[in-house]
């Protein structure tokens, strides 16, 4: 008798994690000059149908950048801030994690694409420049699947932008003694930005920028002078590096005082005077 024995054999093999597919476009700002911007950009998610998954988006590469507070840098190390969100309100940020809202969805098998509301908030008062926040990394995960990433750029420009603002001079009631007075004229601009004001010779007929007149009853005229400093030696005028005021802007107001006189000893009707001067600004 043979007897024969039949060995049977079976080989599990080990489960397989899921894989998704993940990539993602950049966001590009433009120029920006102190005002909010707010545009978006995409994520396109391919996960096995079924699948839980949650995407995050980490904190960047700027110097001490955070999931809710994104930094790009620029010239000599600046920091430009922005703000990724998950939704068209820009309220629910879009961190790396539950906590800080990372994005759920279910895989179906086919592209999802998820947007990504970017916002450069206004008031900062970043130098002149590029600023690149170069590498921001996307991560699918989800307890199925294997972990696959991302990444994306975020650039923006500061340009160099200025406003200018004066109050009114008011030398009050002249009666042939010399009158001081002063006025101010507010000046921002951004961070760096070198900036002159210059100061016409007004309306008044025959008026120049060392000579200026207020005119009163029937074309009379009262003689004044602007100065720009409290000794009221330096002429206030409107030639780029001959008499105009300089300076550097530091994205916050800056307050240039106008230093008004009308001289003693002179002789014209009574009634009131006025003039109109321009304030120029250059930068």
């Amino acid at each position: 008798m043979l007897v024969v024995a039949l060995l049977l054999a079976c080989g599990v093999r080990p489960a397989v994690a899921a894989q998704c597919s993940v990539s993602s476009s950049n966001i590009q700002f433009g120029n920006f000059s102190g005002t909010a911007i707010r545009i978006t950009g995409t994520l396109t998610v391919n996960c096995p149908s079924g699948a839980a998954y949650q995407v995050g988006i980490d904190a960047g590469t700027g110097s001490g950048a955070t999931v809710t507070n994104r930094r790009m840098t620029g010239p000599g190390g600046a920091l430009l801030g922005y703000q990724l969100f998950s939704d068209p309100g820009y309220t629910s940020n879009w961190g790396n994690t539950s906590g800080t809202g990372w994005v759920t969805g279910t895989g179906t098998g086919s592209n999802q694409t998820l947007t990504v509301y970017a916002q450069l908030p206004a008031n900062q008062y970043a130098p002149t420049g590029n600023y690149t926040d170069a590498t921001v990394n996307v991560s699918v995960t989800g307890s199925t699947l294997t972990t696959v990433t991302s990444h994306f750029n975020v650039k923006a420009t500061v340009q160099a932008a200025c406003n200018i603002a004066a109050n009114s001079l008011n030398f009050g009631s002249y009666s042939g003694s010399l009158i001081n007075s002063t006025s101010i004229i507010s000046v921002t601009c951004t961070n760096t930005t070198s900036y002159n004001v210059g100061l016409n010779a007004g309306t008044a007929t025959g008026a120049t920028v060392t000579n200026r007149s207020m005119t009163g009853p029937g074309g009379a005229l009262l003689g004044y002078k602007l100065f720009s400093n409290s000794g009221r030696t330096i002429n206030w005028g409107n030639t780029v590096g001959t008499d105009t005021v300089a300076g550097t802007g530091t994205g916050l107001a800056q307050s240039l005082t106008v230093y008004g006189q009308t001289p003693a000893g002179q002789n014209v009707a009574p009634g009131s005077y006025a003039d109109t001067i321009t304030a120029t600004l250059t930068y």
